[in-house]
């Protein structure tokens, strides 16, 4: 059975600049959905949201918009702004699990909503005609949370949903919810997409043989952590290329310059690198003692030394 991978939006992690170098140094992802568009209650584009979206920064991607928003006026205005760039879909998270967003009621914090859920669809519907797709947890609280919203889902004519097999709560704790997922396969007429802790080849053929049905599969922090993964799992491949250490460098060159450029100061560049080594340090035979080393490179001229270390070790 032909399927299709694709990368999962993060917040912070996966801009056009991550995309591109995923795209030209390992491949494998058919379709990078961009980290979601927040508005805060003002009908104007943040100059950071337009540069991630613009269709000269992702040339030979295929990208599609996210919003996150409990208002039907402001989910109107992204889809005309993202509509007028040429894109035709606009995905909806209703999946976020961090705090600050689920208490503004938005993201997973918007499931137990149903009402203002169907109002937002009917709008969105009846006032464009922008191909909506969502990405959505179980719920917040419970996984029964999604089993309410899926009948009025199933009143419209969405493009997909992709369900992170978590609750909200959970942030990125604890096991993924797997029965649960099943229920939303026995409960929707809609085409599901599922996501979460596909981390490895092996992980992906588990959830394969566990929803035989299921030919879209996102991956999230699985791609952050192992750029490999996705095109691994392409070609069936247990093993990583005999260049690892040398495609993975190119990789994080490209980034670090991009980021260079764009960032102001060597604090914000090392803080975004940081981050990312939290994930990159998986791949490394010693993640902990990689991860730690790392962090403790204060300026810009020990981070770069650091990481050519690290590198060079493998």
């Amino acid at each position: 059975m032909s399927f299709t991978l694709l990368s999962s939006p993060l917040q912070g992690f996966t801009d056009f600049r991550f995309r591109n170098a995923i795209n030209k140094y390992f491949g494998g992802i058919d379709t990078y959905y961009s980290p979601y568009i927040r508005l805060n209650g003002k009908l104007v584009i943040k100059s950071s949201y337009e540069r991630d979206l613009l269709p000269e920064n992702n040339v030979g991607l295929e990208v599609i918009p996210q919003v996150i928003t409990n208002d039907a006026e402001e989910f109107l205005f992204v889809a005309k702004y993202v509509q007028q760039l040429g894109y035709k879909e606009l995905n909806w998270n209703l999946g976020c699990p961090y705090p600050m967003v689920t208490k503004s009621g938005m993201g997973s914090g918007l499931i137990s909503n149903t009402e203002k859920i169907n109002h937002i669809l009917d709008r969105a519907h009846s006032e464009t005609d922008i191909i909506v797709s969502m990405k959505m947890r179980l719920g917040y609280d419970t996984t029964e949370e999604i089993l309410d919203v899926l009948p009025i889902l199933d009143n419209y004519p969405i493009k997909n949903i992709a369900i992170h097999a978590r609750i909200g709560k959970q942030l990125y704790k604890g096991g993924v919810h797997l029965d649960a997922f099943q229920h939303c396969i026995d409960n929707t007429k809609h085409k599901l997409y599922y996501n979460g802790d596909i981390t490895s080849v092996a992980k992906f053929h588990e959830m394969q043989q566990r929803f035989p049905s299921i030919d879209h599969w996102m991956i999230g922090r699985g791609l952050i952590a192992d750029p490999f993964l996705p095109s691994m799992i392409k070609s069936n491949a247990l093993e990583y290329p005999k260049n690892k250490m040398e495609l993975f460098g190119a990789f994080h060159d490209t980034l670090y310059e991009g980021y260079s450029e764009s960032l102001s100061g060597q604090t914000h560049i090392l803080l975004k690198m940081h981050h990312l080594w939290e994930y990159f340090s998986v791949i490394f035979s010693n993640p902990h003692k990689v991860h730690k080393n790392i962090k403790k490179s204060k300026s810009i001229k020990n981070y770069e030394a650091t990481v050519k270390e690290v590198i060079a070790k493998g």
